[in-house]
């Protein structure tokens, strides 16, 4: 993977940037450079399954570090790599967490799993919560994925959520749905191959053709 401008430049922008904001001790700083590699890896995985074309550079998987689309999602692998490494201490992958939160405006909490690729595009605003989701998830600005009384929704394969759409409580979304805009969803199952729009429990659903 490329990495724009470099690892090295990297390396010292995440140490200022959280130093500036809430301190960072010897042995915080030596954390970051155990989970580094990892978290990398993991944005390598999830950059090369994007078809945006600022992910790829001839052909390569290229990482700008000043694209805030490909930093916010480095830095929550970043933070749950070393929630991962480190059980039982929390304070570093907190301090990572609430920096992607200031600079991108999305609270994505290093606690939930998100799948192996996934893909972002302005995401100021946008909440996801402790759902269960398929690869190649998508979603832009002011969503929110959510509970209703504790049932979190599950999320299928290549879903997208377009601006300020919502999905709540207990929902089956199945695989290539797009949720339109402003949509709201609650307890509320929707099959594959799918376009949703309007609000719970008044949806219209129109099937997609994917060939």
């Amino acid at each position: 993977m490329i990495i724009s401008p470099s690892f090295e430049t990297l390396d010292k922008l995440i140490r200022h940037q959280v130093h500036s904001l809430f301190l960072l001790d010897e042995i915080e700083s030596e954390l970051i450079s155990n989970s580094l590699s990892q978290a990398l890896t993991k944005t390598e995985r999830s950059f090369s399954q994007s078809s945006n074309k600022y992910y790829k550079r001839d052909g390569e998987v290229f990482f700008s570090i000043y694209h805030s689309g490909q930093y916010c999602i480095f830095l929550y692998f970043l933070s749950r790599q070393i929630f991962l490494d480190n059980p039982g201490n929390s304070t570093l992958a907190d301090k990572i967490y609430y920096l992607n939160k200031s600079l991108n405006g999305l609270d994505l909490f290093y606690e939930i799993k998100m799948p192996e690729a996934f893909q972002l595009d302005h995401p100021v605003g946008s909440v996801m919560g402790r759902a269960t989701y398929g690869n190649n998830f998508t979603f832009a600005q002011l969503c929110t994925v959510g509970n209703n009384h504790g049932v979190f929704p599950t999320i299928g394969e290549n879903v997208t959520m377009l601006s300020g759409s919502k999905i709540l409580g207990n929902c089956t979304i199945g695989a290539n749905v797009i949720v339109s805009a402003n949509t709201y969803i609650k307890d509320t199952d929707i099959p594959a191959n799918s376009l949703v729009f309007g609000s719970s429990p008044n949806l219209t659903i129109k099937q997609r053709d994917n060939s």
